[in-house]
């Protein structure tokens, strides 16, 4: 049997001691032995601190983010090799479609997110702060990568995705990770940290492996650390609870497994599009990973007049599921991931019966394609019915960690938001239904109770990612039950992993910590307009003040007939009474326009176009006779890669529009952005 190598400070180190033996969940056969025994737990940790940390942290997020592309294009070209390993996990090709293409689409993902954060190291967070009538004190908060390294304690049913899909997060925010995947089915994750090891894309101690035990690591955390965990509540509770992690004030997420519930609405009835989607949904959730998803279908709400065609419905769709050997092209359900998982299961079903009773499917037998029950951990479907969903426990209380759900009746969508709280708590629930009424009721008194809740119906079936497929840019996780925490959503997440501080100052020194030109600091003027200046020549706080003015009933006429806006506020002899304005105003968008006309140089020059506006407001209202002026003011710049060899380099510039009258009050200001070539 091969060992499982642990890569830690730079090396591939075996653990010795006690190993625990893996086996392939098909055949049973010995695969790996696996442990941590020997390693230097507090090395380990100040390697990642000293070398992946500091490395890290001196990157900016584009540069983090493209590090990551780099890697998914890599994984992504190695892919095969990971799927012939997959299959001594029980899982099917579809199987590990979800868990390899998909832990590789999150690194696309994260480093795609690269262009919501500045090229810089840090980040700001919210907007500024005025904190003093003559604006000369302000506020603004800001985001630092923490200094410490994110431990990612994973479960055993997505070795790939639970790892990748969390150091993208980390990684695009400038911490390094040390993963632990569950030890039975580490050796996918080995190899996939083998193909990134050689890769030479991650800095030196950015990414660390742990196959087996942590033995005493939690003990060694600081408050600069984060500790996120994938599993059962109970083993969530107890790895919270560790004293250095209440004692530092560590920060622990919990994703957990959870009652998640599926509810058809009472609109849906027999023949409907909506019931077929129901039930495929159903079946889907059963059967992929053999139902070993902490956002599988556990419960099944169902109006109680439906429940008999419901039934039939549901047993006919599973009977279609072939079951056995993942490797056979004709089997669309595997093996759970080994003996000790389908044991575990059963005694969990058998607690389930207690209040229910199987209505489809064996405990004990199942027909196999290419497969012998007896050498690997198979299981077929299984569903049950409780009839008395509200005498409490069962299903409401219990997990069987495989294709196992309850079909539950309501009397009315009351009782059915009811019953899905009964939960305590899930990652993610659904609402079948084609009344948008029905729906909303649904959605706004059960969130509470759900991270996540898909509204599926015949105009979002074709394109829904499904009742259970977490998405890079949504929250993951859930109230209660499932863990309180949240994974992924997009910036949302990469925030988790750094320290927001408020940082007090004038607008001068604000705008230099966060290279954001802040309102009201120090503006540079000189004789060469900033549209003639390159985008590696402009400089934070270069301006130019236009020469001024004055806005004509004639102006407005022409804009009116030019734009087609005649509203009563820009017509002539217009009667005022009952309305915010003395009399005929200027049009906003004229305004804007005629400021631009004022500040943009009309030379060809590195300005190449205008990007849009971030955002604009009208602070009062501009009369004809009005004299204006604008302030331009070079607020932050983006760098942008070149997408080919006959792209054009270049960058985003944002600039900061002040538009003022003749008493010096400010009367539009506006952010827009243009594309400006580079010099090289």
């Amino acid at each position: 049997m091969k060992k499982l190598g642990n890569y830690v400070t730079g090396h591939w180190i075996e653990g010795i001691g006690e190993q625990q033996i893996l086996n392939d969940a098909v055949t049973g056969t010995p695969l790996y032995m696996a442990g941590t025994g020997g390693l230097n737990f507090q090395e380990i940790l100040e390697y990642a601190r000293k070398h992946g940390n500091s490395a890290l942290r001196k990157m900016t997020f584009h540069e983090r983010g493209r590090m990551l592309k780099a890697l998914a294009m890599h994984l992504k070209n190695q892919v095969e090799k990971f799927y012939r390993i997959s299959y001594q996990t029980g899982a099917t090709r579809a199987d590990s479609w979800i868990d390899l293409e998909g832990g590789i689409g999150n690194l696309f993902s994260y480093a795609s997110l690269r262009r919501k954060f500045p090229d810089q190291p840090f980040c700001i967070d919210g907007d500024p702060v005025d904190l003093s009538r003559n604006h000369g004190f302000m506020a603004q908060h800001i985001l630092v990568p923490k200094e410490g390294v994110a431990i990612h304690i994973n479960a055993y049913n997505f070795p790939v995705w639970g790892m990748l899909e969390k150091i993208a997060v980390n990684l695009l925010a400038g911490m390094p990770a040390i993963v632990k995947p569950a030890t039975c089915t580490s050796f996918l994750t080995e190899a996939v940290v083998k193909e990134i090891q050689l890769s030479g894309i991650l800095p030196e101690g950015a990414l660390q492996l742990l196959c087996g035990s942590t033995g005493n690591l939690l003990d060694m955390l600081t408050a600069q650390d984060v500790v996120t965990f994938t599993g059962s509540a109970s083993t969530g509770l107890k790895l919270k609870s560790n004293p250095s992690i209440l004692r530092e004030n560590v920060s622990f997420t919990m994703e957990a497994d959870s009652l998640n519930c599926i509810v058809l609405g009472e609109d849906v009835e027999p023949g409907m599009s909506e019931w077929e989607i129901f039930v495929k949904e159903i079946r889907r959730e059963m059967t992929v990973k053999a139902g070993q998803k902490c956002t599988a279908i556990r419960r099944i709400f169902v109006p109680e007049n439906k429940m008999e065609d419901i039934r039939k419905s549901i047993s006919d769709s599973l009977s279609k599921t072939l079951i056995g050997n993942p490797e056979n092209e004709k089997v669309s359900m595997g093996s759970l991931a080994g003996q000790d998982q389908r044991n575990d299961v059963k005694h969990q079903v058998q607690k389930l019966l207690a209040s229910s009773r199987i209505i489809y499917g064996s405990l004990d037998s199942v027909e196999l394609v290419d497969a012998d029950f007896l050498k690997g951990a198979f299981m077929g479907p299984l569903l049950l019915e409780n009839e008395n969903p509200f005498a409490g426990g069962g299903a409401h209380d219990i997990e069987a960690f495989g294709p196992i759900s309850t079909l539950m009746p309501y009397k009315n969508l009351d009782e059915a938001i009811l019953l899905s709280k009964k939960g305590k708590g899930s990652l993610c629930s659904t609402i079948v239904t084609f009344s948008d009424r029905i729906a909303k009721d649904y959605v706004v008194n059960a969130a509470t109770h759900h991270g996540r809740i898909l509204v599926l119906n015949r105009q979002d079936a074709k394109e829904s990612t499904g009742h259970g497929s977490p998405l890079p840019m949504l929250v993951h996780g859930g109230p209660g039950r499932a863990g309180g925490g949240e994974e992924m959503g997009g910036a949302r997440g990469v925030k988790h992993y750094m320290q927001r501080t408020a940082v007090q100052g004038s607008p001068d020194s604000i705008t230099n910590i966060s290279s954001i030109y802040q309102a009201h600091a120090a503006q540079k003027t000189g004789e060469k307009h900033p549209f003639k200046k390159y985008f590696e020549e402009l400089q934070i706080g270069d301006s130019v003040h236009t020469q001024l003015r004055k806005i004509t009933d004639t102006d407005i006429d022409r804009f009116s007939d030019l734009s087609g806006d005649h509203f009563y506020a820009h017509k002539e002899n217009e009667i005022f009474v009952d309305t915010m304005f003395e009399k005929r105003v200027a049009h906003g968008y004229f305004i804007l326009s005629a400021a631009a006309g004022l500040f943009v140089d009309a030379a060809k020059g590195p300005v190449l176009l205008n990007y849009g506006i971030d955002e604009c407001r009208f602070l009062k209202p501009v009369y004809a006779g009005t004299t204006i002026g604008v302030r331009l003011i070079c607020k932050e710049k983006t760098s942008q890669d070149l997408k080919d060899e006959n792209d054009i380099p270049k960058g985003i510039v944002k600039w900061y529009v002040d538009v003022y009258d003749e008493t010096g009050e400010s009367i539009m200001i506006a952010t827009i952005l243009t594309m400006v070539r580079k010099k090289l």
